[in-house]
């Protein structure tokens, strides 16, 4: 029998139940297990903490908030003063047009949201055939039930049968779409969905011109393109919403992890004015979707506070120089006979390919590396065939002779 009672998501619990890492508490880019050792967090746990660990800032704001009103529902005119205002400085912060924010438990709740909203923008304005939604093989958009069904990683496309009428194309060919587009019918499309830079599919930053050249495709068919910034947003690419360095206009972006560096669940989708306008026209009927926590007051007093300290402590500049001296020192580590490839350069995240042949002779090779970091004080994440790193953004140029050091230790002792 196990000796936990805790389930851990994406775990084999067959191997987990006897080998649970504690982790008891952590401070800026440091977190401490249960035997008092200190690790340098090299994830931000899942992509998120970008203003570090156990900031005093977020905690109060957090109990003043719980001491006056911890928690209330927000369907119909119901609201709060913290989702009011976090909703209004959200709206001035997106990289559209008058803005409409939509809030929700998390980035899983918020894709969901973004798909029922595209299909349900065309229904509003009578175009209701436009209901195939367009995802990238390798993208990961949550483990909802629209997020499964767009998600391209075979390993992660678990109890099937999927929603229907959703198709993947390449990753990286902008002309995949198009044709993609014309084998389907453009006029049944309703939205293509995009990570900036794919984060659980391996990193994968877009070629150059990319994301320009969907935005202009998806503009001629009349298809809404929804940018999954989950773990793009809030200084991981060096700005609000993980888009505006690509110079386009979006018409939904789906939001959460950094909005709230994590420190309580959130997210929620930006919608164009556009997009928004048959939702919002007078008599327009209710729609009907939204999740009981959506505009809870307290996660949303961690997100102001949370904006607080990206803006004050100047983190999305600091994630401008982060994203060079990450990539550099991961390339450092690219003569490593274990390292087939080195991504990043976009965004404070990047990745270590491992050799395809390793990787397919032992699966585990990544979780093995990982492991070995682990013992070397560095906290790296292992994903298909590949190791990923996104430090919070108050990492110190200092810390990153500890990572490298630590990774290459790992990669000799399991070469």
């Amino acid at each position: 029998m196990s000796d936990t009672a805790f389930w851990h998501p994406f775990a084999a619990m067959g191997a987990v139940r006897t080998a649970e890492f504690v982790v008891t508490r952590g401070e800026d880019v440091w977190l401490w297990d249960d035997s008092e050792r200190r690790y340098l967090d090299a994830t931000a746990s899942l992509w998120c903490v970008n203003v570090g660990h156990g900031r005093r800032e977020i905690a109060e704001a957090v109990a003043a908030q719980m001491r006056e009103l911890a928690t209330y529902q927000t369907f119909g005119d119901f609201t709060n003063r913290p989702a009011l205002e976090l909703t209004r400085r959200l709206a001035a912060l997106a990289p559209v047009p008058g803005a409409k924010i939509f809030l929700a438990s998390g980035g899983g709740d918020a894709i969901d949201t973004a798909a029922k909203m595209a299909r349900e923008y065309f229904v509003r304005t009578g175009e209701p055939q436009r209901t195939v939604l367009v995802s990238r093989e390798n993208g990961y958009h949550g483990t909802h039930g629209f997020g499964t069904s767009l998600g391209g990683m075979p390993a992660n496309r678990l109890a099937a049968p999927f929603v229907p009428d959703v198709v993947r194309v390449a990753y990286d060919d902008p002309e995949a779409l198009e044709a993609e587009l014309l084998r389907v019918g453009p006029e049944r499309v309703a939205a293509f969905f995009v990570e900036p830079v794919i984060g659980a599919g391996g990193v994968l930053p877009p070629p150059p011109g990319y994301v320009e050249r969907v935005r202009e495709i998806c503009t001629r068919h009349g298809v809404l393109l929804v940018i999954d910034s989950v773990i793009c947003g809030f200084g991981r690419l060096g700005d609000w919403f993980g888009v505006d360095r690509f110079g386009i206009v979006p018409d939904l972006v789906v939001f959460a992890k950094g909005v709230t560096s994590g420190y309580l669940p959130l997210g929620g989708v930006v919608a164009h004015e556009r997009v928004a306008a048959p939702f919002w026209e007078p008599g327009a009927a209710a729609f009907r979707h939204g999740a009981t926590y959506a505009g809870h007051p307290t996660a949303c007093a961690a997100a102001l506070a949370n904006l607080d300290l990206l803006e004050g402590d100047g983190l999305l500049k600091r994630a401008e120089s982060l994203e060079l001296t990450l990539h550099a020192a991961l390339r450092s580590l690219a003569d490593h006979p274990l390292v087939s490839e080195v991504r990043g350069g976009t965004g404070v995240l990047g990745a270590l390919e491992l050799d395809a042949d390793r990787v397919a002779a032992d699966p585990g090779l990544p979780a093995a590396v990982t492991r070995g970091a682990r013992e070397r004080g560095v906290l790296i994440r292992p994903m298909i065939s590949s190791v990923g790193f996104s430090p919070p953004l108050t990492l110190a140029d200092e810390h990153l002779d500890l990572l490298t050091d630590a990774v290459r230790g790992a990669l000799d002792a399991v070469a």
